[in-house]
């Protein structure tokens, strides 16, 4: 491998902006950070990128999506959702178990990361998944090579809804790994949806979503897997925060030394509930997208650092499938390509500073998983890096990656794009007109994350 200069670049890491920086990576490590003139002998050894004018950010960890493989690959599957993350500046992903078959035996979880390893261009993790009856599979896991057990505290596909109490004890009590929760409160959104259908029938409109799937619901639960922690003093990651009232129950401070963490995905920072009436069933997520109000407490929960990590939640299905009532669309849709811009254009706009974004989607992640030499631009770390350009372009059909062809951004204008994407070193994805749908290399593949768990 060539060694490669990222010359006179914008850095963004760590809490600073450095102008005017340049990166030395070699074998796929960055090797040196300069500040000053990259000397001549160096410049001549290596493949040159000019860099001037543009941002240079640690590739962005997501630690939710959901890419459908296996069966679900109609609507997405590994190699095309991890294409549409690199094209979104994504470096490393956290993969969900609510496939089919769910992802609920070690067996199935491994089979995940062979399928990973010869496809993502993106380095990658995979949760297995919790049911009421897969305690001692689960105890199994090893926490240096898998991100965490995922359990839908609120309603699932399946059997994956987790809602008996001595299964959730037993859980929290014995698990060594970081347990990542859905938190909804199944017998509110139950009663929610009876009085949905006694006012409507079948008929129910889309903007009902955030008063059946309501604050309550998400208190409820989230209160509900806090006590569990505080008990047994377990890991816990609450997964996708869409209400004022439950950042409360987290501790304002860095990442670091937590036992209780949480996130907030980037559909909950930039829509709120009167964006129903414009995108109807393309902005249906669980939880729900709700008031203005909760989307600013979002906003201000990340600055006072009591929300720890930006995700996406990227759960992709087809236009046909969300096209339908409001009973048959199912939840979720693609972000991955359009996560990091988005979070840009929120800091251009003054709703929350380049370096928190960086901080919340790059370092933290890092951080609060354990994950080995990422998320940093440091010496000795891996070279997984993203240089973002700007030029003013628009989502259209033309330049959608996501494999369902669509995206609640379509028609939106964003200011930054993403130039290019480094993976362990490697130039994965190049995009020199943000129009298009840019070009990848995908001769190596991304590698299996490790975790420290031990990190101080």
């Amino acid at each position: 491998m060539k060694d490669i200069v990222i010359k006179d670049a914008k850095v963004v890491n760590e809490g600073k902006i450095l102008r005017d920086t340049s990166i030395l990576i070699r074998n796929g490590i960055i090797e040196k950070i300069f500040r000053e003139a990259v000397p001549a002998n160096i410049l001549a050894q290596s493949e040159v990128i000019d860099a001037s004018g543009k941002l240079l950010l640690p590739g962005v960890i997501d630690d939710q999506v959901h890419f459908r493989e296996p069966g679900l690959t109609y609507k997405g599957d590994i190699k095309t959702e991890s294409n549409a993350a690199i094209a979104g500046g994504i470096t490393s992903f956290m993969e969900m178990p609510n496939t089919v078959p769910q992802t609920v035996t070690q067996e199935l979880l491994e089979q995940k990361f062979q399928i990973a390893s010869k496809v993502s261009l993106a380095n990658y993790s995979f949760y297995i998944g919790a049911t009421n009856e897969n305690l001692e599979e689960l105890l199994k896991t090893d926490p240096s090579n898998v991100c965490g057990i995922k359990v839908f505290m609120g309603s699932s596909t399946g059997n994956m809804l987790v809602d008996n109490p001595e299964t959730l004890s037993a859980l929290f009590a014995k698990s060594k790994m970081l347990i990542a929760t859905h938190c909804e409160d199944e017998q509110i959104i139950q009663a929610n949806i009876a009085q949905a259908r006694e006012k409507y029938g079948e008929d129910v409109p889309i903007w009902e979503h955030s008063k059946i799937r309501d604050t309550n619901s998400c208190f409820k639960s989230t209160s509900k897997a806090v006590e569990l922690v505080k008990k047994f003093g377990t890991r816990l990651h609450v997964l996708h925060l869409s209400t004022a009232g439950e950042i409360a129950l987290f501790d304002a401070g860095p990442v670091k030394g937590k036992k209780i963490t949480c996130e907030a995905c980037v559909h909950h920072l930039w829509f709120s509930e009167s964006d129903y009436e414009k995108l109807g069933t393309h902005i249906k997520w669980n939880p729900s997208i709700k008031s203005a109000n909760d989307r600013q407490a979002l906003l201000k929960g990340l600055t006072d650092n009591r929300i720890d990590v930006i995700a996406t939640d990227h759960a992709p299905h087809t236009l046909e499938e969300k096209d339908q009532t409001y009973f048959k669309s199912p939840s979720g849709g693609p972000l991955v390509q359009h996560s990091l811009v988005a979070m840009l254009e929120l800091s251009r706009n003054g709703k929350i500073t380049l370096e928190k974004v960086v901080e919340k989607m790059c370092h933290n992640p890092a951080d609060l998983f354990g994950i080995e030499k990422r998320g940093y631009i440091r010496k000795g770390y891996k070279a997984d890096l993203v240089l973002v350009d700007a030029s003013r372009w628009t989502v259209t059909k033309e330049n959608i990656l996501s494999k369902c062809g669509w995206s609640p951004f379509e028609g939106e204008s964003f200011y930054y794009f993403i130039n290019q994407t480094f993976v362990n070193g490697n130039i994965v994805y190049e995009n020199n007109n943000p129009n298009s749908a840019g070009t990848f290399f995908e001769d190596v593949k991304g590698e299996r994350l490790t975790f420290n768990r031990n990190q101080p």
